[in-house]
């Protein structure tokens, strides 16, 4: 785990917000919220569904689930780490809530489920974490029960735009050297976080056995000026507690000096300025 970070749980609370300003962490959290509406709507949850989130971490998908159901049915939290299991069952116990839901730790390439036992199974952001993740989509496929439908959402981390995309290279010392490495790091196919796109996510659909699987681009854009403290919290916090910062990463190809003058370059070139960032991200909507 990151220095920085102690758990998942940690992570999706405060550092996955590093550097943003309160109106930001605001839009951020109304576009979960929004990327969550959709993902409900694809999965068309009835009364008395067993309803799996995968990955559920601080409960996104399967708070509102357990909302819209009612208890009238089974919401299965799971998530690899115990951390995330406990801070959803605290909420819970304290909401006065005792049924209609279940608590499993398991990772999703071994999801502790019999064979065809759910109606829905949900996910949000969590294939990104995993390098291989053609058995955690076969996972899924198994778990469902005929008819079933997967509804998930994942960011395609290679089409955002890059550092040397809104720098100028007058003003950044190495310049094409950072442009190559960043070029190399976002084309690693052993990095989960970029190793893959929406045209393999159908292809690893397809091979589990779902039928037509609808994934669906979408476009993300956003503008905003460059705070003072934001250049650092990019390159230091990691984007997930068991991931090398982008600081860590430059490292393996520069040494501690020519990494930090880059970052005080970036930071001194970007700071005041208005950026635009484009990325993409899929929905995805399946049925065994």
């Amino acid at each position: 785990m990151s220095e920085i970070c102690k758990n998942w749980t940690e992570w999706l609370k405060k550092n996955r917000f590093a550097g943003q300003t309160p109106e930001m962490v605001e839009q951020t959290t109304r576009w979960l919220e929004a990327v969550r509406d959709v993902i409900l709507v694809y999965a068309e949850i009835k009364p008395y569904d067993v309803v799996l989130d995968i990955g559920t971490g601080t409960g996104l998908l399967a708070f509102k689930a357990l909302e819209m159901q009612d208890c009238k049915g089974k919401v299965i939290f799971s998530d690899k780490f115990q951390d995330c299991l406990d801070d959803c069952k605290k909420i819970l116990d304290e909401a006065g809530i005792t049924t209609g839901y279940e608590m499993i730790q398991c990772p999703c390439e071994h999801i502790a489920l019999p064979e065809s036992s759910v109606h829905k199974a949900l996910m949000r952001s969590v294939l990104v974490h995993i390098v291989n993740k053609q058995p955690a989509v076969s996972e899924v496929y198994r778990v469902l029960k005929p008819g079933g439908k997967f509804c998930a959402f994942e960011p395609i981390i290679r089409s955002n735009t890059r550092y040397w995309e809104i720098l100028d290279p007058v003003y950044v010392e190495k310049y094409e050297d950072f442009k190559k490495v960043e070029n190399e790091l976002m084309d690693n196919p052993l990095d989960s976080l970029c190793n893959f796109d929406e045209s393999t996510l159908k292809t690893n659909l397809e091979i589990a056995g779902f039928s037509i699987p609808d994934v669906r681009v979408q476009a993300v854009q956003s503008k905003y000026v460059v705070q003072p403290n934001m250049v650092k919290e990019w390159f230091v916090n990691p984007p997930s507690p068991d991931q090398p910062s982008t600081r860590e990463r430059f490292l393996k190809y520069f040494d501690e000096q020519t990494v930090d003058k880059y970052m005080q370059d970036v930071q001194n070139y970007l700071t005041g300025r208005e950026i635009q960032l484009k990325s993409n991200a899929v929905f995805i909507n399946a049925t065994k």
